[in-house]
């Protein structure tokens, strides 16, 4: 399964309505951070094209790009806002501090769980060059403890690209592991009797609907 399209499932899984508050409230924090980023890719791209030097000068291209500016700037102000509501839906999963099954017996905390998800749609491992501290950021946006990373990382959820330099940056991707975690996918032991889902937990695939 590819890794953008485990983000598309967990989507439909919220518009099924199969996932609990907290998970369904961070869901749609991150559609909407997505979204808010994508408006401010969308500006930005226009803003480029404008200052291309493909269009005629004139005071309607200086109105344009005046416009432009202005609608990148709120765009910029809605991602900012949209990223603080999911940081915020973070915090809160954390305090409730929920738990999920995770790979070989141990447990997935929410806000790893969270930081799964924000991996799950791309992110980079940075070492500051003069500092020698390392950052993580995933492709939304959302800025990730280390700490974190080294957990799910020892884990066997994710893993991190070498080949590139780490000052570069080190893209991290989750392994089969980690999306199965992600998911829910796996199924039970074919011996071991059907038991309620815990809260947060995905439900399994019936073998009627595969």
């Amino acid at each position: 399964m590819a890794v953008g399209h485990s983000v598309d499932r967990l989507w439909a899984h919220h518009d099924r309505g199969l996932l609990d508050e907290p998970l369904t409230r961070l869901v749609e924090a991150h559609r909407a951070l997505s979204n808010a980023e994508r408006d401010v890719t969308f500006y930005r791209v226009l803003l480029q094209r404008l200052a291309s030097g493909d269009l005629p000068v004139d005071q309607h291209l200086f109105a344009r790009i005046d416009r432009t500016v202005s609608q990148l700037k709120d765009a910029v102000g809605t991602r900012d806002a949209r990223q603080g509501d999911a940081l915020a839906e973070l915090e809160s999963l954390e305090a409730a501090a929920p738990v999920r099954a995770m790979a070989e017996g141990k447990d997935l905390i929410a806000h790893e769980f969270a930081a799964l998800l924000a991996i799950s749609q791309g992110a980079k491992v940075h070492e500051h060059l003069q500092t020698g501290r390392t950052s993580v950021v995933t492709a939304s946006g959302v800025r990730l403890a280390p700490s974190v990373l080294q957990r799910l990382e020892g884990a066997g959820l994710v893993a991190r690209d070498t080949s590139h330099p780490l000052h570069a940056g080190q893209p991290i991707s989750l392994t089969d592991a980690g999306r199965t975690t992600l998911t829910g996918t796996a199924r039970p032991p074919a011996a071991t009797p059907t038991s309620a889902p815990r809260v947060g937990s995905w439900p399994a695939a019936s073998g009627q609907s595969r």
